[in-house]
């Protein structure tokens, strides 16, 4: 009997993997040796593809990839790129080689030029690798007769530079150079926002291992808000600039008259975003400066400044600046914004001794010209009329509407030989053509100024409103300067001006003025020998000069001088003080218009005076010339009739035109320290007085019932 096969018997061998000394079916074996053969002849077919590309490149040199180029870069970067002449794009061996004659990349519609870069020749050499990983690096560049435009829009939301259609792509970014040749290199920069174009052209360059050598220099020009400058640079780490690193900057510009140096450490040449830039300037006249960006200031003295410049966005912030102009100095921190339809300046500025001179360009006058030949030159130079004082040179109302300001400015002393001014605290707003000094205080012989001036340049002529407010200040200290000495003289002063006028210039202003001008005098007590001279009261004065008592005080009871102004002619509304033994009143007044003085004061006694003269003391003239006439024809009369007396009479007789009853009436002094016009006067017994005038006339002989000086 044959026994038959089993199913076990005839399975298919098994073998063993000499490796694994596992089991391995043959045909698993096979299909995996199949698969390695395939992907063998993948790579091999691949590398024979790049071989022949490799082989097919150099031999035409890729000549035949300059449309292909020409489209894919420029789909890319949204660009139209175009190559004029030789166009090569090959492997040599192993980097890419790059060579092309006339490529031209455009810019966007918006701009003013057609070419974002172009070039006669390009030609280099580019780690392949690199356009995969990291930084793109070249190995050589030749660059010749290049040039590169690089421009914001209107708006400032997009640039030339950043490759998409809308502004909000990335921007060209610079690869790292190994070696470098270039010849005839030219950048242009535009900012509409700043009315900025500049053209640099670069010296040639030459690099080796990466290294460019010390510096690579640039010269160049262009406008700024209409006004050309011209400037010259360098970098001066160019070997950190082709590796991406930081860039050392310094440049120098030349415009209207001034100097400006800018050094820092850029991250690229292009980008000064948010970099502290360090800025010096110097020029005859700070106005020049800022008239440049649109600025109008009055002008000044030379000057020389220094600070840390910091770009964001529109915000241009100028700290830790520091400087002199003229004989003051300056210090502080500003803000220059662009953007909106005017420049806005947001500034905290302080200067520690303000020289009175380089005040005066403020009220119009030129200060070099006040500094050698004084204010009433510079009056003249500014157009005013002979023998006036205040200026009447615009002061430059036309570019107020161009920038808005908010301006705190603290001073802490004016040096002036005259009155003792310090602590002045001024904020300066300017909206669109609206200025407004308030507040403006400061301390002035130790008495507290506080005042508001608005001047409103939008209309024509500007409108300026003045309101000033002396607070109790003493009278030493206050007429210090004309010969006022302390000693003997403890009274006070407090006054208010408040006026109104339509004008652009100081002068015009001030001449077409409405309002009141008054200065109140409490209780107090003032030096005999400046009273005495001011009264004429011969026989009180030669009394005490005989007792050697001229120091004596002379006590004041209440005291007002105030003017009442119509069309800028002052008219005295009254000039009215009290003391213990006169009563001193005042007539006349003075006109802004002209400049012209005609105040005329008298004395009457309170009791009887053998010799006093009793006559008005007038000064006249004019602001620049006044003049003070102590022998007025009052008192020449009064002379005349002692002297017929003598004749007619005997000598003796001639003293009796020189008595004084002493009849004068007290003044109230409620309405005196009120402030109250010259009709609510009233003496002591409140009868109204008839002899402060009625403050209608400017001119001492026109009011009163006595005769007072005339000047006109």
């Amino acid at each position: 009997m044959v026994q038959g096969v089993s199913s076990e018997d005839t399975q298919a061998p098994v073998l063993l993997d000499p490796v694994t000394d596992t089991a391995e079916p043959v045909e698993a074996r096979a299909k995996r040796r199949r698969l390695l053969r395939i992907l063998r002849n993948v790579v091999i077919g691949i590398l024979v593809t790049i071989a022949a590309i490799w082989l097919v490149l150099f031999i035409t040199k890729g000549r035949f990839l300059k449309g292909p180029f020409e489209r894919t870069v420029g789909g890319m970067i949204e660009r139209q790129v175009k190559v004029g002449g030789d166009f090569q794009l090959y492997f040599a061996p192993f980097d890419i080689k790059f060579l092309a004659e006339g490529l031209t990349v455009s810019n966007p519609e918006w701009t003013t030029q057609r070419h974002l870069f172009a070039a006669k020749r390009i030609d280099t050499r580019i780690a392949p690798l690199s356009l995969l990983f990291g930084k793109r690096r070249m190995r050589w560049l030749d660059l010749t007769d290049a040039s590169l435009d690089l421009e914001w829009n209107a708006a400032r939301t997009a640039n030339s530079w950043t490759f998409d259609s809308d502004g909000g792509g990335e921007p060209f970014e610079m690869p790292v150079i190994d070696r470098a040749k270039l010849v005839s290199t030219a950048l242009r920069y535009r900012d509409p926002q700043l009315d900025l174009l500049a053209d640099l052209d670069f010296s040639s360059i030459v690099s080796q291992d990466a290294r460019i050598g010390d510096a690579v220099r640039f010269t160049g020009d262009g406008r700024i808000r209409k006004t050309p400058f011209t400037l010259i640079g360098a970098l001066l780490t160019p070997n950190a600039t082709v590796a991406r690193g930081r860039n050392k900057l310094v440049m120098r510009a030349r415009a209207a008259n001034n100097r400006i140096d800018i050094g820092g450490t850029l991250p690229s040449l292009a980008d000064i975003e948010g970099v502290p830039l360090a800025v010096a300037a110097r020029g005859r006249n700070a106005a020049e400066l800022l008239g440049i960006l649109g600025i109008i200031v009055p002008q000044s003295r030379a000057y020389q400044m220094k600070a840390q410049l910091v770009k964001r966005d529109n915000r241009y912030r100028f700290d830790k600046m520091t400087g002199r102009f003229g004989d003051s100095d300056i210090a502080g921190a500003f803000t220059v914004r662009n953007g909106g339809p005017r420049v806005h300046i947001d500034a905290d500025l302080s200067t520690r001794t303000l020289d009175i001179i380089d005040v005066a360009p403020f009220i119009g006058y030129n200060p070099d010209l006040v500094a050698k030949s004084g204010y009433e030159t510079a009056a003249r130079a500014s157009g005013a009329a002979p023998a006036r004082l205040l200026p009447d040179a615009t002061l430059r109302a036309e570019g107020l509407r161009a920038f808005d300001a908010d301006v705190r400015y603290k001073v802490a002393r004016l040096r002036s030989d005259s009155v003792p001014v310090s602590d002045v605290a001024v904020t300066v707003a300017l909206d669109d053509g609206l200025l407004s000094l308030s507040p403006f205080n400061f301390t002035m012989a130790r008495g507290s100024v506080n005042s508001d001036v608005r001047i409103d340049w939008r209309r024509r002529p500007a409108r300026t409103t003045y309101d000033f407010r002396l607070g109790a200040t003493p009278m030493a200290q206050l007429l210090g300067g004309f010969g006022v000495g302390e000693a003997g003289t403890n009274g006070t002063v407090k006054g208010r001006l408040e006026l109104v006028g339509d004008g652009d210039t100081l002068h015009d202003s001030l001449a077409t003025s409405r309002g009141r001008i008054a200065f109140i005098i409490p209780q107090g007590t003032f030096s005999t020998r400046n009273v005495q001279l001011a009264e004429l009261d011969f026989g009180v004065f030669v009394q005490k000069m005989f007792e050697d008592r001229l120091k004596e005080p002379v006590q004041i009871n209440c005291g007002l001088v105030a003017f009442t102004v119509r069309r800028g002619v002052a008219a005295a509304d009254p000039i009215l003080i009290d003391t213990r033994k006169n009563v001193i009143v005042g007539r006349g007044g003075f006109s802004f218009a002209t400049e012209q003085m005609d105040l005329a004061f008298r004395a009457d006694g309170k009791k009887f005076s053998l010799f006093s003269a009793q006559s008005p003391v007038g000064i006249g003239g004019y602001f620049s010339e006044p003049s003070l006439d102590v022998v007025s024809l009052e008192l020449l009369s009064r002379a005349g009739i002692g002297l017929g007396l003598a004749v007619l009479a005997a000598p003796p007789a001639a003293l009796l035109a020189f008595v004084d009853v002493g009849d004068a009436s007290s003044a109230a002094c409620g309405p005196v320290l009120s402030g109250a016009t010259a009709t609510k006067q009233r003496t002591r017994d409140g009868k109204p007085r008839d002899d402060v005038g009625k403050g209608t006339s400017g001119k001492a002989k026109e009011e009163g019932r006595k005769k007072f000086l005339g000047i006109f």
